[in-house]
């Protein structure tokens, strides 16, 4: 019998995936493990093997396209199967599916009801999904006018979106034959769908500033014995040093004398960790991704170098796996390799801070009644004012400082 292949939950956040790759054509025979395709998550790039044997008898998305996780993407069984009437039968899986939706799609299915409720009877009886008549609902488009391309002609988001595009190409080509004058004024433009990435980090990111109440702290850092102590390592370890490592290391032995900064807000209580798990922001051209740095405060200065770099690699290839990038303690996002003095972060779920860290800048001070010129960096630490009072997060800064002004502090 043909089994059903359905959009995986390949992270714990994922709700819907892109189909970067097919592995295998329709016609092909597949082994349990095969890899089947390439999917896209809220997080990385995923490797998804066949769960069955058989002949990969439908394909049901095409590449470079998302569906909602448990939508329907392939069906695997004996060659000469009947594909349409077991993609009917998944239809009404999927029907009954959406009627007790998951946490994630609570409020848009309960848009989705009212929807169906208010609308005529032809409207009632069209075939799509909540979030796709939600969206078709705030945009004011009548559903029973969109082609749907899911399983049985079932409108699904892509359809929506498809719909608006097409509605907008025929606006802005009326535009330009009633006023070509103004169309040869204006500059050209791109739209740019959003990866599963980007919609992630403007997801979380929106979250965490509008629901934590951020408060931020600035301290300027002496950095003269740090840049020598770096100088002297260079000549002795055949791991490079970099500044940034510094600084983890630093965090982690800050955070173990001050527990308070190392927690998380969980809404009926507040969890102090007794490990440090540094999530260490890497830039990318999708967007921004948090791998992490476990137990840091345990490893030595060339494990957490190492450790980064492999990281960091990997967040470029898009390799890196969900648990690269979970159970994090606190961030450290650093700019200053970009020329940034100062700036603020949004901090980082399910942290309750998070630290900015700007470059080392030379300057004028006065010593023993003489002009010298040392060098110094900013940092400043956001906190979520229901975990961290103000005294608790400058006692973190002054810590962090002591560390890194005497960075024998870190071997000791």
């Amino acid at each position: 019998m043909a089994e059903i292949v359905r959009m995986p939950a390949l992270s714990d956040t994922m709700t819907e995936g892109t189909l970067v790759a097919w592995h295998k054509n329709v016609g092909d025979k597949i082994k349990s493990g095969d890899l089947l395709a390439e999917v896209e998550t809220d997080k990385a790039v995923m490797e998804f093997q066949s769960p069955f044997d058989g002949v990969l008898l439908h394909i049901g998305i095409e590449a470079g396209n998302a569906v909602p996780v448990n939508d329907v993407i392939a069906i695997i069984g004996k060659a000469g199967e009947d594909v349409n009437a077991i993609l009917a039968g998944a239809s009404g899986a999927s029907a009954k599916t959406e009627a007790t939706p998951t946490k994630v799609e609570a409020v848009v299915t309960q848009a989705a009801n009212v929807e169906v409720s208010a609308a005529g009877d032809d409207e009632s009886r069209v075939k799509a999904s909540p979030l796709a008549k939600s969206i078709a609902k705030e945009e004011g488009i009548n559903i029973t006018e969109v082609p749907g391309s899911g399983d049985d002609g079932r409108i699904v988001k892509r359809d929506v979106e498809a719909y608006m595009e097409q509605k907008k190409g025929t606006v802005t080509e009326t535009k330009q034959v009633a006023a070509p004058q103004v169309a040869a004024t204006e500059g050209g433009f791109e739209d740019v769908p959003l990866n599963q990435m980007r919609k992630t980090i403007a997801r979380r990111l929106s979250e965490s500033k509008f629901s934590a109440p951020h408060f931020y702290l600035t301290m300027e850092i002496c950095m003269d014995k740090l840049i020598e102590a770096r100088k002297y390592i260079k000549k002795i370890s055949d791991t490079p040093i970099s500044f940034n490592d510094f600084i983890i290391k630093a965090c982690a032995k800050a955070l173990q004398k001050n527990p308070s900064i190392n927690a998380s807000w969980l809404g009926d209580r507040i969890r102090y960790y007794k490990y440090v798990n540094i999530g260490v922001a890497v830039a990318m051209e999708e967007g921004l991704v948090v791998p992490v740095v476990k137990n840091a405060e345990i490893k030595s200065l060339s494990q957490i170098a190492n450790e980064i770099k492999d990281l960091a690699e990997l967040a470029r290839e898009r390799k890196l796996q969900p648990q690269d990038m979970t159970g994090n303690t606190f961030t450290v996002s650093n700019l200053g390799m970009f020329g940034i003095e100062e700036f603020t972060a949004i901090i980082n779920p399910p942290d309750a801070c998070i630290l900015a860290v700007g470059r080392i800048s030379p300057k004028l001070i006065m010593e023993n009644s003489e002009v010298k010129e040392s060098n110094f960096m900013k940092v400043t630490l956001s906190c979520d004012h229901r975990v961290v009072d103000g005294a608790q997060g400058a006692k973190f800064l002054q810590t962090l400082k002591d560390i890194l002004e005497e960075p024998m502090r870190l071997i000791i």
